[in-house]
């Protein structure tokens, strides 16, 4: 008998201490909430964080009063309107971004597909982002083709990308940088004339569109993160989309541990396999739920972060107004600036929810780019390179197996000379404006 069992109250009781509770909550969040005005130069200016209201607060007690710690109701709610919010057929909850990188490029190689890839084959994929967009190609086997981006839209373009097909290049997998859209629908186009797989790395880019849909509904698959300095937080978490029945199967299975059962966690015989069949050399009529068809993983989410996920997809549109906002608060301030720096452009029909304000230095190199920081760093603001830089210059991946399709001038200019600024929803236009005045005054 559990700790909640033990109390012994009947449900009216029950539903009244949840109440109480649920307004505590609600008068602590109230009373947490006031902040001070800004002071420029003494509090400091993150590039991201978490915003957290009451309905935050009081879903993540609701859901800790279920005592139902793995996916339960408020996962169920959370995937109908992650759907919905990424235009998906399918919404699989995971533990993480990175897991959800993980999950859909292993993906690629299921038994499940009808042409899954094999070992060695090449996967296109651009020279500058986050180490979890390629790691996973490497440890499925695959072979990361890597080509240049453009120094303002920190994507390649879609003649690099067709320029690096070889005869061994099965899929692309790429994200939309700092959520700056890449031309989606002409690389899934591309992809449809070679019969190649797009991936999409949705991570920073939940809520960006390009052609009037989200990112993310062009390729076969793609993936979000969820970490506190993303679009929405659930704390950790991320999820992977999908639309064909039979990649969603294939990934299903891959996300609990390979089991060839799709009934969900205590249900029974949903799929009428439960003592039906013949699977390997197991004995016939083997209990379906011990079936494993692939080499599969554990990537669920709790209900606990599932809870948080519900709450905060109900802000997301709000909080992707703050983010455009503040882009264009920034972006304003720091256009007269442009003879010393190069600053973001977006492609035509794109409409970003960024991730941050993204900016190259135009003279100088490293050693400029580090005054830059630590000069902001002084006046209280914090920045970010662009991701790894050119990936190929990580030390991880010195002498790993990949191809690079030409040279990559851009993404070394911008592992050079390049760095971001926060735009998120819970910085002010006060801090907004120390920003760009502190660059304007480093720059004289």
């Amino acid at each position: 008998m559990g700790p909640i069992d033990a109390l012994h109250l009947d449900g009216a009781d029950l539903d009244g201490l949840r109440a109480e509770v649920q307004a505590a909550v609600g008068r602590y969040a109230d009373g947490a909430r006031t902040a001070p005005a800004f002071r420029p130069g003494i509090d400091p200016v993150p590039v991201a964080g978490r915003v957290l209201d009451a309905a935050d607060l009081r879903a993540l007690v609701d859901a800790s009063l279920d005592g139902w710690l793995t996916e339960g109701r408020f996962a169920e709610a959370f995937v109908t309107g992650l759907r919905a919010a990424t235009g998906r057929a399918a919404a699989l909850l995971v533990g993480s971004g990175s897991q959800a990188n993980l999950l859909a490029i292993s993906g690629l190689r299921s038994p499940l597909l009808d042409a899954p890839l094999q070992a060695g084959d090449e996967v296109i994929t651009p020279a500058v982002g986050f180490a979890t967009t390629v790691t996973p190609l490497y440890q499925t086997g695959l072979r990361p083709v890597y080509v240049d981006v453009e120094l303002d839209t920190l994507n390649p373009t879609t003649d690099a990308v067709e320029a690096a097909i070889g005869p061994r290049t099965r899929a692309i997998v790429a994200a939309h940088c700092l959520g700056n859209p890449f031309d989606a629908p002409a690389w899934a186009a591309l992809a449809a004339a070679h019969d190649l797989v797009l991936i999409e790395d949705c991570c920073d880019a939940l809520g960006s569109e390009i052609a009037g849909a989200p990112v993310g509904t062009f390729g076969v698959a793609s993936t979000y993160s969820f970490y506190p300095a993303h679009h929405m937080t659930t704390g950790e978490g991320g999820a992977v989309g999908a639309d064909d029945p039979t990649w969603v199967r294939a990934l299903e299975s891959l996300r609990n541990w390979g089991r060839d059962c799709w009934c969900p966690p205590g249900v029974n015989d949903l799929c009428g396999r439960r003592f039906e069949g013949r699977y390997g050399e197991l004995p016939e009529g083997y209990d379906h739920k011990y079936v494993f068809s692939q080499l599969g993983f554990n990537f669920k989410m709790t209900d606990l972060q599932a809870a948080l996920g519900t709450t905060q997809l109900e802000k997301l549109p709000a909080f992707g107004a703050a983010r455009r906002a503040n882009f264009a608060r920034l972006d304003a301030a720091l256009r007269p600036l442009e003879d010393r720096l190069v600053l973001p452009r977006v492609l035509s029909g794109a409409d970003p929810s960024w991730f941050g304000y993204p900016l190259t230095l135009r003279d100088g190199g490293a050693a400029e780019r580090r005054d830059l920081q630590r000069f902001l760093l002084e006046r209280k603001i914090d920045s970010r390179l662009v991701l790894a830089g050119n990936m190929t210059r990580q030390p991880a991946l010195l002498g790993a197996d990949h191809r690079i399709a030409g040279p990559l001038p851009n993404a070394d200019r911008i592992t050079e000379a390049s760095v971001w600024v926060g735009v998120a929803p819970g910085l002010t236009d006060p801090m907004l404006d120390w920003i760009a005045e502190s660059i304007g005054a480093w720059l004289g």
